[in-house]
């Protein structure tokens, strides 16, 4: 087992302007053990139950919050900025879960080009043929936003284990944030999907490399080198998006507490209102829906041709977010 830094109590707040309602899922033992919505306050020393806050239905779950709207969120803006005694619990006496356990929907989607330039690069390296061939970024990559579906039920969140799959070999991480939808649907412009948008969160689309490279030919996509219980990983809070501004945070993904990788959202190809414009065209979005941007660039072992071990501790950091951190077990 590789050696681990001492872990901080809570989360890791990182780089937040102003006072951003930074929404958690939670468990308290207090609470029996119950899925609890919350807001980190205290610089995320402590966290305000949403549910004995006044709010009534909208604080039962963390989808209850954002499918409730506008008014809902300022209820718990208000509750987090004078919070009530008995509703205040510290950091650490809980355990915090994704933020919205079982979404309704994930895409993945392929937002930052040089992530696949430098992923095609390896590949053909590792064929022994310098020539583009398959590996080369399609042409139509560039006149569209390209997306995959999730597995929705096999979603994990902050310190929680990941299990390495059985039928696979080589692990990699991938360094990535995305979006959950607030307000539904169809056929957004996107002058106004921005609006659509409820908050972000950090995402570690853990890959099984091995499976999918055996797989990708078929053309149907990733399948078994991403669907494997605990493959998702979302967490560890959701920064609303009024709060932030999504184009300007520097992302690290550190394994065993040694930086790896290092990027910017910035360099982004597709924007997340790209994205929204482009997906529900003919085609209804649902609050609760989580988007990926897809591996920004140098940002997962592939491009690095360097990968994970049982044991290993990756921390995903994105600046005005946090920090995501997992450990990979292998099982026995």
């Amino acid at each position: 087992m590789p050696n681990i830094p001492d872990r901080p109590a809570g989360i890791d707040r990182g780089c937040i302007a102003g006072d951003a309602v930074r929404l958690v899922t939670f468990r308290h033992g207090a609470t029996g053990n119950r899925d609890r919505v919350g807001a980190l306050i205290d610089r995320d020393e402590a966290v305000v139950d949403l549910g004995i806050s006044p709010g009534g239905p909208a604080f039962d779950s963390m989808l209850a919050l954002i499918r409730a709207g506008d008014e809902a969120l300022a209820a718990a803006r208000l509750a987090a900025a004078s919070p009530r005694a008995d509703a205040v619990v510290a950091a650490e006496e809980i355990a915090l879960r994704t933020p919205l356990p079982e979404p309704p929907q994930i895409r993945d989607c392929l937002c930052f080009e040089e992530h696949l330039k430098r992923a095609f690069e390896v590949l053909r390296k590792s064929r022994g043929d310098g020539s583009p061939g398959m590996f080369e970024i399609p042409e139509i990559w560039y006149r569209q936003p390209i997306y995959y579906k999730a597995n929705r039920l096999a979603v994990v969140g902050h310190e929680e284990d990941v299990l390495w799959p059985g039928y696979a070999d080589v692990m990699d991480y991938e360094l990535e944030f995305g979006f959950f939808i607030g307000a539904g649907g169809r056929d957004i412009a996107k002058r106004d999907a921005r609006a659509h948008i409820f908050g972000y969160s950090i995402f570690n689309d853990f890959s099984a490399r091995d499976a999918q490279a055996r797989e990708m030919p078929g053309g149907l996509g990733p399948g078994k080198g991403k669907d494997f219980d605990t493959g998702n990983v979302i967490g560890p809070c959701i920064v609303t998006a009024d709060e932030m501004d999504p184009y300007d945070c520097t992302m690290i993904a550190r394994v065993n507490g040694e930086e790896w990788s290092r990027g910017h959202s910035g360099s982004i190809h597709w924007t997340f209102e790209d994205l929204v414009a482009h997906v529900s065209q003919s085609e209804t979005l649902h609050p609760g829906e989580f988007f990926g941007s897809g591996t920004v660039g140098g940002g997962c072992g592939l491009e690095l041709e360097r990968y994970l071990s049982d044991g290993d501790v990756i921390e995903l950091e994105v600046e005005g977010i946090g920090v995501l951190r997992n450990r990979l077990i292998r099982e026995a």
